[in-house]
């Protein structure tokens, strides 16, 4: 009767070893997709920023309206029954008019594209890369995030997204990322003209 048994605790031991392996590697898709979601949400909110500044600006500059958002859609119907009630006597609707008009043209219009044509906030894309493209060493991602959190405090500035914005501009070329034991570390990717006049340097404190 004990022969049996060995095998039985073995393939036991095997299931138990899979199913542990299976576990980790759920976690760490798990931990992945949640630094990409964050750096998309942060995206998005950049972009939803810039819509609204874009519109801002389309109406000050008295152009027609862009095409109502679906939320925006059921607000837009309501004023249609109000202008047939009126429109017997024909002389309300000038008056609308005329107040739209002197409202495009008032100071609180130029005030509204002044405000509008504010430059619109950077992404935390464009933050990373340009920290990166400053710095004369390699940095951590840490180190990176660190940086920007400082010089932007205004600005929520997780490690993580940072750590996965950093990843993204890898796959982008546009930093380069090295390894040094376990540690990552990246840097700017030198241009070519960069590269030509740090060499034409070299050879002149080379000459001197």
């Amino acid at each position: 009767m004990p022969e049996p048994t060995t095998p039985a605790t073995e393939l036991t031991a095997q299931y138990i070893s899979q199913v542990t392996s299976d576990l980790e590697h759920n976690a760490r898709e798990q931990e992945r997709i949640s630094t990409e979601l964050a750096a998309l949400q942060e995206q998005l909110a950049t972009l939803q920023h810039d819509h609204t500044v874009l519109v801002t600006m389309r109406q000050a500059l008295g152009a027609p309206a862009v095409v109502p958002e679906p939320a925006r859609a059921d607000a837009a119907v309501v004023p249609a029954p109000r202008e047939k009630a009126p429109s017997a006597s024909g002389t309300r609707r000038p008056v609308k008019k005329a107040k739209k008009a002197s409202t495009a043209q008032s100071p609180d219009g130029k005030v509204a594209a002044e405000k509008a044509a504010q430059p619109a906030q950077p992404t935390l894309i464009e933050l990373v890369h340009q920290h990166v493209a400053e710095q004369s060493e390699p940095r951590s991602a840490v180190e990176i995030a660190e940086a920007v959190r400082q010089a932007h405090s205004d600005r929520a500035v997780d490690t993580k997204v940072v750590r996965t914005t950093l990843e993204n501009l890898v796959a982008k070329s546009r930093i380069h990322r090295s390894k040094q034991g376990s540690s990552v570390f990246y840097s700017a990717v030198a241009q070519p003209e960069q590269a030509a006049a740090h060499a034409d340097e070299v050879q002149l404190q080379a000459s001197a």
